[in-house]
């Protein structure tokens, strides 16, 4: 389990800011602020750490821009305000990252998007290589096209399945209390703030409160992205964003907020994540250089190395991976699908765009997505 002071060597870092941060109670965005957090996360960004950025804001933007008084109901009159704020609040995170000479990247994602294996494997080659390039993605929710059944419902969830989508190390939750408290200190004056807890601990999430009208998330939906962050092994701190230099503070290792724990570590957690709810789907035979380089190096597998591709699947299934005796040595989500794979294996990366004529990945199973059994 990840300490404060640990987190100074963290060098993947999700940041969430609220709709309570973000906006003024709804009346459009605390550009100020935005410009506050930015700066910060331009100095993570130079010491070498990789930063993902997940806003709330749209919505609250884009009724400020239209007018309204209060957040609507209807959903075509959410989505058409998100639509219209999502302007604003990629245009201050952009001019603001680019007084600090930063490149950013704008992702919109829904719940289908992550909940789809194919969709999954893409949003993760995306941020992979787009963090590689050293841009920063802004992600939000695609708030514009979901609908009821596939909206994400608030970004804290949202910010812990990116933060599962690309193993980050921690998940900063910022929001506008000093972290999570034993009781609603909004009601409760003698509430005492928890410094640190393991997540998924089902006590913490009877302390939670509830949100206000601009947030649809509240502390009870941090309570639970903490959980779906360790998933991946990634340690979660609740912060008030209010706090002076509060980012570059929670990466010095000070103990602000509320320190949320992953149970397991990352291997054993992501293990045990890709193994929740999926079948193996189909089995890859590997040759004994195939099967050397994934013990011994954790390396990714590439299709020169497989020798026979057994089952129907398509890309993004969970595949076995085999010696050449049966013996299964690992388990990981295929870049291919099984007819890609007949036709690509046992050739190099850079034979696939002929063979195919397209390229996904260079790997067949990228070792982000791929486990020892």
């Amino acid at each position: 389990m990840k300490t404060r002071e640990q987190l100074r060597g963290c060098r993947r870092w999700v940041i969430k800011i609220g709709s309570a941060l973000a906006t003024r109670d709804g009346q459009g965005l605390r550009v100020e602020s935005i410009g506050a957090w930015v700066a910060q996360a331009a100095d993570l960004w130079r010491a070498g750490r990789e930063v993902v950025l997940v806003t709330s804001g749209s919505v609250a933007e884009g009724v400020a821009r239209l007018g309204w008084k209060q957040r609507p109901h209807a959903l075509h009159e959410l989505q058409a305000a998100a639509a219209v704020g999502q302007m604003g609040l990629v245009q201050a995170y952009e001019s603001g990252f680019q007084r600090h000479g930063i490149h950013t990247a704008q992702v919109l994602l829904t719940h289908e998007d992550l909940a789809h294996r194919q969709r999954y494997l893409n949003a993760c080659s995306t941020l992979r290589t787009l963090l590689k390039l050293r841009v920063v993605p802004v992600i939000n929710e695609n708030d514009t096209v979901a609908t009821e059944e596939i909206k994400l419902g608030d970004n804290d969830t949202l910010a812990a399945l990116v933060a599962n989508l690309i193993e980050a190390d921690v998940l900063v939750i910022l929001t506008d209390t000093a972290g999570l408290h034993d009781k609603d200190p909004r009601r409760h004056p003698d509430a005492r703030l928890i410094p640190e807890a393991r997540a998924g601990d089902p006590a913490l999430e009877a302390m939670a409160g509830d949100g206000g009208q601009w947030g649809r998330g509240g502390m009870r939906t941090k309570v639970r992205a903490a959980r779906l962050a360790a998933r991946s092994g990634t340690a979660t701190v609740i912060a008030c964003g209010q706090e002076n230099d509060i980012l570059k503070r929670l990466a010095a290792g000070e103990a602000i907020g509320t320190l949320l724990k992953p149970a397991e570590a990352r291997l054993a957690a992501r293990k045990q994540w890709l193994g929740s709810g999926l079948k193996v789907q189909g089995t890859l035979r590997l040759d004994a250089g195939a099967v050397r380089v994934l013990r011994e190096q954790g390396r990714s597998l590439l299709a020169v190395g497989v020798k026979d591709v057994e089952g129907e699947f398509a890309r993004g299934a969970l595949v076995a991976c085999l010696d050449m005796e049966g013996r299964e040595i690992a388990r990981g989500l295929t870049n291919y699908s099984a007819a890609e794979a007949r036709a690509i294996k046992g050739l190099a990366s850079d034979k696939i765009e002929s063979v195919l004529g397209y390229a996904f990945e260079p790997e067949l199973i990228h070792r982000d997505n791929l486990v020892l059994t």
